[in-house]
């Protein structure tokens, strides 16, 4: 009993448990937040939790009974809404690397909003015993955190980690279509009457005579 005890107030468990509670704080109050300013937050968020996680000491449960969990469907789900509303077009991304994969031969699509939420359900209940304070649930739930990061959410988080990043740098092609369409209407010089545009208001750069008896 003396050694899990030990365990739980060791220095990476303390720095997990810190980094976790900011976790899902700003999970919560994500709907406040501009979303360029959570998808850039969220890329140096979640690095540094995964570390640490990654950084825990062994452990082994010593209770009985599960602890107590705290996420339920409702708070999951509104969890998980509040981030698909912040998110909208940005939430969804191919994932080639999950279990189904294994049957398709396509790309399978997520999202962004699911996957944290699913981290949240693990990282909270967490939170939550560690707040009780009672060592040897603290203890049974470190180890299912731990677990649970192996096999679950921390091969989500990686994946997320991917696809936050593509919507936060990959913006070229929409910049290029601005700029493109920008152009088009700079070259034409006929004014109000020129009939060389298409449908869409580009100007034709085959046969067009805006620059004619300039």
């Amino acid at each position: 009993m003396e050694k899990e005890s030990q365990t739980i107030f060791d220095k990476n468990v303390i720095e997990f448990v810190t980094v976790s509670a900011e976790f899902c704080a700003f999970l919560e109050r994500a709907d406040s937040i501009p979303r360029n300013k959570f998808i850039d937050t969220s890329l140096k968020l979640l690095p540094l939790l995964y570390l640490k996680a990654a950084m825990l000491p062994p452990c082994e449960q010593i209770g009985e009974e599960l602890p107590e969990r705290y996420v339920t469907e409702d708070i999951y789900e509104m969890i998980r809404t509040k981030l698909a509303g912040l998110l909208a077009e940005k939430d969804d991304y191919l994932d080639v690397f999950v279990q189904d994969m294994e049957y398709s031969d396509q790309p399978i699509k997520k999202n962004i909003s699911e996957d944290l939420a699913d981290i949240y359900q693990d990282i909270k209940d967490f939170v939550f015993v560690f707040q009780l304070g009672l060592n040897e649930t603290m203890n049974d739930a470190l180890v299912i955190c731990q677990e649970n990061f192996g096999h679950l959410w921390g091969q989500k988080l990686v994946n997320t980690l991917r696809a936050l990043h593509d919507a936060m740098y990959n913006v070229e092609d929409e910049t290029e279509e601005e700029n493109n369409y920008e152009s088009d209407d700079e070259d034409c010089q006929c004014g109000e009457d020129c009939h060389c545009h298409d449908h869409e208001g580009h100007c034709h750069e085959d046969g067009c005579h805006c620059q004619d008896e300039k």
